[in-house]
């Protein structure tokens, strides 16, 4: 129950990646551990599916949960305390660093996955940086749009620290996909859902097949995304008050103790499970 339970908050994680701008949901979901299962799962879902099926019933459930949760806090609060909410993602992401730093490199890692590592970090940096320009703004509404709105949705869960709440605030369409979300608005949920079903299974096999063929390098390329989308979120710029900056520090520190926590319980369950059938 536990475990289950664990499973069921990473699930709310990730789905607030596909609602809060700045945040991946892909990113959550290799920064907790489940990114690969996840990937694996979609790609062959007839390999293991009870076994999978049930492992991932929790995450999804949460992941629904975390997408609606969120579009009312993108509705009431997120205008208020925007920064506060974003230094707590921020926290829980430098929380678990160690564990996926540490999960890049079980298969082995030399040199040239740093220099991916880094090569990513700074290509994404500049991609998240000038991506407004890339898509503009204003586009107008319609079922075709609200379906690309889901493939977008759909490539951030694919392509960890891709943002694509980012991209609908660039066209426009941010605010009324929340609103609408909140107000199970089916003019909306019905093409995003299209859109992100057809995205995640068009590209899960190929994100299957490049972490079979290169584990350490997929990893590392993951790693470099991650922070260069974690520093995206970091609201500079903002009106710092003394109340606020203390609210933020405490929030982050929240976050990482959250983040560590969860990463070294999922480690914790990972080393019985381990000796568990060792000894069966």
């Amino acid at each position: 129950m536990i475990d289950w339970l664990l499973r069921f908050v990473k699930g709310i994680f990730i789905g607030s990646g596909f609602i809060l701008p700045g945040v991946s949901g892909g990113a959550l979901a290799a920064v907790f551990g489940v990114y690969e299962r996840i990937i694996s799962f979609l790609a062959h879902m007839t390999k293991n599916f009870k076994k999978n099926l049930l492992y991932l019933i929790p995450l999804g459930l949460g992941g629904l949960a975390g997408v609606f949760i969120f579009s009312f806090v993108v509705s009431f609060a997120l205008g208020k305390y925007e920064a506060q909410i974003l230094w707590f993602f921020i926290g829980a992401i430098v929380g678990t660093v160690p564990s996926l730093w540490q999960q890049a490199g079980k298969e082995g890692r030399n040199h040239r996955h740093l220099v991916i590592l880094a090569v990513t970090f700074v290509i994404s940096l500049v991609f998240l940086i000038f991506g407004e320009q890339l898509f503009g703004n204003g586009v107008s509404q319609n079922f075709g749009t609200w379906i690309l709105a889901g493939f977008l949705i759909g490539l951030g869960m694919i392509i960890p620290g891709l943002s694509p709440s980012n991209f609908l605030i660039y066209m426009g369409m941010y605010k009324d996909m929340a609103d609408g979300i909140k107000t199970f608005d089916l003019a909306i949920l019905i093409p995003l859902a299209i859109g992100g079903v057809v995205s995640v299974l068009l590209l899960s096999k190929v994100a299957d097949y490049i972490f079979r063929r290169a584990y350490a390098g997929m990893f590392h390329f993951i790693l470099g995304v991650v922070f260069a989308s974690t520093i995206m979120i970091i609201p500079f710029g903002t009106k710092i008050t003394p109340l606020s900056l203390i609210a933020s520090i405490l929030l982050c520190i929240a976050g990482i103790a959250l983040g560590y926590w969860m990463s070294h319980l999922e480690e914790k369950h990972a080393s019985k499970t381990l000796a568990s059938n060792e000894i069966k």
